[in-house]
């Protein structure tokens, strides 16, 4: 597979970057809209491999997805039939899908990547069994046998591998006829923000939403009208290039930065401050500055899961250890990211060792060498962060950032100050 000479950075790293919309926000959108009576209207709403899969899903089923432009899109829902859905390796597909595959009239059969096949899938499917759907399978590939609305009612489940298990139940639960009661059994859920925008999303679209009883969401059916959703920039994808301030003693500017956000990628500037980064915001934006010093970390991550690649690239040119913790659960996302982050910083150099439930990450001289990225983006920016300051850093498949970056070499190379 090509491999991507990862620009090292000559000076500090300086600019300002408008980064595209959430992939999360995108594809919770799109799942509202078409369970609207009437169009809703995305603007902002990102184009990448995830949020196409979606789109394309939607439209299998009979649901109108029409682009006026690069990111304004007009979602018309209506009666959903069966189809084909590639799953891809978009876990808010493959597990936002079948709750409104469930309800359609026809079978409906999701498939994706080969690596996707790997993902744990059984709880929402047996979920989804429980509350009156007709599935076959456990896994990728399986088929929704929808005739009209599901039954709905009180579901119980253990969520504390994904919480897009929560999220994939309570986008479509007003169309289910008794709507939703979902109780969670089990370790902590991570990921909390995320199930934090499912609720807030579903309430403005119209849902009444009870979140009054720990470990239990109600919703209740009905009540989903159409609304014109304005999608944030994606914050988790803006990190990496805060993270490129941090490690070069730039100063990287990322404007329309929602400080309410319930994006996780909004608690970076916690982590970048408590690692010894200054970290502004002016006008609505955020400025991460260098100050030629990065230090480790001990850190729950959580409610903030998907940052890990980024943290553990800093973690690995701190000048002290970092123990990150809280995200056992990343063993099961687009591929085993704790054993991924270890082996490739030790091929590095690094000195990086799982733990039960995180890494532990010592200072270490870093070295060249071919960074995997195991069909996982996030891997992939990772290893971008580290070339900044270790040359001959070669990236495998930098085009799996497409999941939810459209050409991040691009964006990349443009806020280095590179032409290409």
């Amino acid at each position: 597979m090509e491999l991507w000479p990862a620009p090292l950075a000559v000076g500090p790293v300086t600019g300002t970057i408008a980064l595209p919309g959430s992939k999360s926000i995108t594809n919770r959108a799109y799942i509202l809209a078409a369970q609207a009576p009437s169009p809703s209207i995305l603007t902002n709403a990102l184009r990448s491999r995830d949020t196409d899969l979606m789109a394309a899903a939607l439209q299998a089923l009979g649901t109108e997805v029409a682009f006026t432009g690069e990111t304004t899109v007009t979602v018309t829902g209506g009666p959903l039939h069966g189809g084909a859905v590639d799953c891809g390796l978009a876990g808010t597909v493959m597990r936002f899908l079948p709750s409104l595959a469930a309800g359609a009239h026809g079978t409906v059969e999701f498939d994706g990547d080969p690596q996707a096949r790997a993902r744990p899938l059984g709880t929402i499917l047996d979920a989804l069994r429980g509350l009156g759907a007709r599935i076959d399978g456990d896994g990728l590939p399986f088929a929704v046998h929808g005739d009209g609305p599901i039954r709905g009612g009180t579901v119980t489940i253990d969520a504390s591998a994904s919480s897009q298990f929560v999220s994939g139940l309570l986008l479509c639960a007003p169309s289910f006829v008794e709507g939703v009661v979902v109780h969670h059994d089990g370790k902590p859920v991570p990921s909390m923000p995320h199930i934090d925008m499912t609720v807030d999303m579903l309430r403005t679209a119209g849902a009444q939403v009870d979140t009054s009883e720990a470990n239990t969401w109600r919703v209740a059916p009905g009540g989903i009208r159409a609304h014109d959703w304005t999608v944030e920039p994606d914050l988790s994808n803006a990190t990496v290039f805060l993270a490129a301030a941090a490690v070069t003693g730039g100063a990287v500017t990322v404007p329309h930065w929602n400080r309410a956000s319930t994006q996780p990628g909004v608690q970076f500037a916690d982590i970048l401050t408590a690692m010894g980064a200054g970290v502004s915001y002016a006008d609505g934006a955020i400025t991460a500055r260098g100050t030629g010093a990065l230090h480790g970390v001990d850190w729950d991550l959580r409610d903030i899961g998907e940052l890990t690649p980024t943290v553990a690239a800093l973690a690995a040119l701190a000048d002290s250890p970092s123990q990150l913790r809280g995200i056992a659960h990343l063993r099961g996302h687009e591929t085993d990211r704790l054993a991924a982050l270890t082996a490739e910083i030790t091929a590095l150099g690094g000195r990086c060792a799982e733990t039960e439930d995180g890494l532990h990450i010592e200072p270490a001289t870093l070295h060249g060498g071919v960074w995997h990225s195991y069909a996982d983006h996030r891997m992939a920016t990772a290893g971008a962060i580290l070339g900044l300051v270790t040359e001959g850093v070669q990236v495998e498949d930098i085009a799996t950032t497409g999941k939810t970056m459209p050409d991040f070499p691009a964006l990349w190379n443009a806020l280095l100050g590179n032409r290409s």
